[in-house]
C-alpha cells in the first residue's frame, strides 16, 4: 500500500472505485464537513466558559478526525476478507474494556452515576462505540454462516453477543444496548434465521429493557418527561423544552451560522447530545430536511450495495453498518425534535466526541470497503499474454463435434 494512500483526500484510486463507493465517500465526507463547521458553532460558547478557549473542543476534535481519517483510508484499501477475518479479537478486546468499565477505579464516572469511559493516556476512550462496528462485521460473519456451524458454537457467539450487550446495558447505557441489539438482530432477519428464534430474542430484549428502566431512576423520568415535556419545565422537563425551543426558532431558514441563541448556555450538551437543535435553529426547516434527504440518500446506497454484496456475509455487513449508522441519526434528531424519549446517542459526525468520530470513520470505511469489492469488476493485467494458437487449434479440434 502507497503511503500517500494513508493521507486524508491524497488516494489516487478513487476514481477508480465503483459508483456506490465514490458516492458513499463523497456523502460522507459531506456530512463530516457539516458536522465540524455545526460543532464549531455549538461548542465555542461551552468551551469558552469552561476552558477559556473557544475552539479547545473543536480543536480537540479535529485531532481525533485526522486519526480517524487515516484509519479510514486504510480500511478502503484493505480486502474486506481480512478485516472480517479479525473481526472476532477486535470484538472480545472492546468487550474487555466495557467490562473494566465496571471495576471501580478503572471507569470514569459521568452523570447519573453512569461508567462509560477508560482513561487512557489523558485521553478518555468510550469502548461501547469502538465495539458497534465490529459487533456488526462478527453478527454478520456468525449469521451468515449460520447453517455451516454446529451448535457449540452458534450458543458461544450468542452468548458473546449477549455479554456484550449486558455489559454495555450495565454502565448503565440503555439507548446504546438497544441500537446495537436492534442491529444485531436485523442482521439475524435479514440472514433467513427462523422466526421462533428471532421472536424469543425480541421479547427477552423487551423484558431487560423494562427491567432497566425499573432499576434506573433517570431512565423513567426520561420516558416521564417526553409523555409530558411541560410538566416540570425547570426540573426534568428543561433539557427537552430547550431543544424543543430552539428547533422551533429555526423557523423556515434559520438564524443563520453562529447565531443560535440557545447555545448560549440555555441549551444543557448543545455539543453533542442535542447538536442537532443549534443545526435547526441556526438553518431552520430547509436545512433540516436537507439533512434529512442526505441521510436518507446515504441509507438508500447502503442498502443498494447490500442488494449488490457478492456474498451473504458481505450483504449482511452493508445492512448492519447501514442501519447503525442511520437508524442512530434518525434516533437523535427524533429526541431532539420530541419524537423519541431523551437517549445518549451522539449524533454521528456532528456530536463532539472523538471515540464516536472514530467509530463512525470507521463503520462507514468498512461500508465503503463492501461497495467497493461488489461492484468492481475483475481488472485483467495488460500484459497479459494470449492463449498460444497450438494450444487454441487442439481445443478446437476436440470441441469440433
Amino acid at each position: 500500500m502507497k503511503l500517500s494512500r494513508l493521507i486524508p483526500f491524497l488516494d489516487d484510486t478513487v476514481s477508480s472505485w465503483a459508483l456506490e463507493a465514490r458516492l458513499l465517500r463523497w456523502l460522507s465526507l459531506i456530512w463530516l464537513f457539516i458536522g465540524l463547521a455545526v460543532l464549531f458553532s455549538a461548542s465555542y460558547p461551552v468551551a469558552d466558559v469552561k476552558h477559556g478557549d473557544g475552539l479547545f473542543l473543536f480543536k480537540r476534535q479535529l485531532i481525533t478526525v485526522f486519526l480517524g481519517l487515516i484509519l479510514f483510508n486504510i480500511i478502503v484499501n484493505l480486502p474486506f476478507h481480512k478485516i472480517i477475518g479479525v473481526s472476532h479479537w477486535l470484538l472480545m478486546l472492546f468487550l474487555g474494556l466495557i467490562i473494566l468499565t465496571l471495576i471501580p477505579g478503572l471507569g470514569t464516572r459521568g452523570v447519573y452515576g453512569t461508567s462509560r469511559w477508560l482513561a487512557i493516556g489523558g485521553f478518555p476512550i468510550q469502548p461501547s462505540e469502538f465495539v458497534k462496528p465490529f459487533l456488526v462485521l462478527q453478527s454478520a460473519r456468525v449469521f451468515g454462516n449460520w447453517d455451516r456451524l454446529s451448535w457449540g458454537i452458534r450458543i458461544a457467539w450468542l452468548g458473546v453477543f449477549g455479554f456484550v450487550l449486558l455489559g454495555i446495558l450495565a454502565q448503565p447505557n440503555l439507548s446504546t444496548t438497544a441500537l446495537c441489539g436492534m442491529t444485531v438482530w436485523l442482521i439475524a432477519l435479514a440472514s433467513g434465521l427462523p422466526y421462533k428464534y428471532l421472536g424469543g430474542s425480541a421479547g427477552a430484549g423487551v423484558l431487560l429493557a423494562l427491567m432497566s428502566v425499573t432499576v434506573n431512576k433517570y431512565q423513567r423520568l426520561r420516558i416521564t418527561s417526553f409523555i409530558n415535556p411541560w410538566d416540570d419545565p425547570r426540573g426534568t422537563d428543561y433539557q427537552l423544552i430547550q431543544s424543543l425551543l430552539a428547533v422551533g426558532s429555526g423557523n423556515t431558514w434559520g438564524s443563520g451560522f453562529g447565531l443560535s441563541q440557545q447555545k448560549l448556555s440555555w441549551l444543557p450538551i448543545a455539543d453533542s447530545d442535542f447538536i442537532f437543535a443549534v443545526f435547526a435553529e441556526e438553518f431552520g426547516f430547509v436545512g433540516s430536511v436537507t439533512l434529512l434527504v442526505m441521510l436518507a440518500v446515504f441509507a438508500t446506497l447502503g442498502f443498494i450495495v447490500a442488494l449488490k454484496a457478492k456474498s451473504v456475509i458481505y450483504r449482511l455487513s452493508a445492512i448492519g453498518i447501514t442501519t447503525l449508522l442511520t437508524g442512530q441519526s434518525f434516533i437523535n434528531i427524533g429526541v431532539a425534535s420530541g419524537v423519541l424519549p431523551t437517549t445518549g446517542l451522539p449524533l454521528p459526525f456532528f456530536s463532539y466526541g472523538g471515540s464516536s468520530i472514530i467509530a463512525t470513520l470507521i463503520a462507514t470505511a468498512l461500508l465503503i470497503r463492501v461497495a467497493r469489492e461488489s461492484n468492481e469488476a475483475e481488472v485483467v493485467p495488460i500484459r497479459r499474454q494470449p492463449p498460444k494458437p497450438r494450444r487454441e487449434r487442439r481445443f478446437l479440434h476436440r470441441n469440433k463435434f
